[in-house]
């Protein structure tokens, strides 16, 4: 199926979003709607599953981790639905790990973010994941990885550096020092 193949379809092809960044979620559906798809979206694995049942996709793109169950965890559950639906898996923490277990539980592609809608798409559309490509070349580093992930922890704890030091494990002023400093570029 190509880009105008989708797009000129008769019935307007429905996607299902389903990821816990709210500003991600709101910029990747408007995007995808602007490209012929009707969206809808979920924060959660649960959500997502419910909205499947009840509107079923052509299409899913899940974050792997999210609060409560994974997105390798709802992938299954999708495609228990409808075994042709084709599923992404989108994430910020890339391993080849991860990318081989989307692929054998049934995602047809695994992309890294940040992925644009165009990204997305072309994802969606492939028949087969290059498993050569799932992983980029050049992966967030180790320092990136931590500054990403202590300002998922520091939102989950609306900004409270003391319940986000004792989430991550770490002395307050540990914290407040990673904090000053600049984010690491990759």
């Amino acid at each position: 199926m190509s880009d105008e193949t989708l797009l000129e379809s008769e019935e307007q092809p429905h996607l299902l979003l389903v990821d816990d960044d709210p500003t991600f979620t709101r910029v990747m559906a408007r995007a995808m709607s602007s490209r012929g798809l009707r969206v809808s979206t979920a924060a959660s694995a649960e959500e997502g599953l419910a909205l499947a049942t009840q509107d079923l996709p052509d299409y899913a793109v899940l974050d792997l981790k999210m609060e409560g169950d994974s997105g390798l965890v709802l992938l299954p559950k999708l495609l228990e639905l409808d075994a042709e639906m084709r599923v992404v898996i989108l994430t910020g923490y890339s391993s080849i790990a991860t990318a081989v277990e989307a692929i054998k539980r049934g995602a047809c592609n695994y992309l890294c973010k940040p992925a644009d809608a165009d990204d997305v798409l072309a994802a969606l559309l492939t028949q087969h994941a290059d498993l050569d490509t799932l992983v980029p070349e050049n992966p967030m580093s180790v320092d990136r990885l931590q500054w990403e992930h202590i300002q998922r922890v520091l939102a989950e704890h609306e900004g409270n550096i003391s319940a986000t030091a004792r989430a991550l494990g770490m002395h307050r002023r540990t914290l407040q020092r990673k904090l000053q400093k600049r984010p690491v570029r990759r």
